[in-house]
């Protein structure tokens, strides 16, 4: 069994909804644990428990949620001896165009380090099925690359 951990923030339905098809897609893959976690309520322990990790956050001002900011603050210098080295992906919930959280989240995963494994997934404006299948693909194949060994 691998382990999948989805760190992510939500003030609104449409980051959760976001966040729920990730989690669904990397369920399709049998051989894989999920955990998915509110940004405020990871910890440490969860990275370390982790095989590959997907972070999602709403665009805030240009940027990643202060709560998952608050998230890599808290564990950045603790992780650091670790090494940890995983493979994560993004996924952005945007009222602009995302990349400045996007851009932010790069930056600070390199410090980990953690290694990008999948383009991000930025859902612009209202919700559509296109964006909730978007993410479950993106669960799925994280999972997938796990199992398999790929990432």
């Amino acid at each position: 069994m691998t382990n999948l951990l989805i760190i992510y923030h939500s003030q609104s339905d449409k980051t959760d909804h976001l966040a729920e098809a990730v989690c669904a897609g990397a369920r399709q893959e049998a051989d894989v644990n999920v955990l998915l976690k509110k940004a405020f309520d990871a910890t440490l322990d969860d990275l370390l428990w982790a095989n590959g990790i997907i972070f999602g956050t709403p665009e805030n001002f240009g940027y990643m949620s202060g709560a998952l900011k608050d998230f890599f603050d808290r564990t950045y210098y603790p992780a650091e001896p670790h090494q940890i080295n995983l493979p994560y992906g993004v996924f952005v919930s945007a009222g602009n165009d995302g990349t400045g959280a996007v851009r932010e989240i790069d930056r600070i995963a390199l410090g980990y380090p953690l290694r990008k494994v999948a383009e991000p997934v930025i859902a612009k404006g209202e919700l559509c099925a296109q964006d909730i299948e978007r993410c479950s693909e993106l669960g799925q194949a994280m999972a997938a690359g796990l199992t398999m060994g790929i990432f």
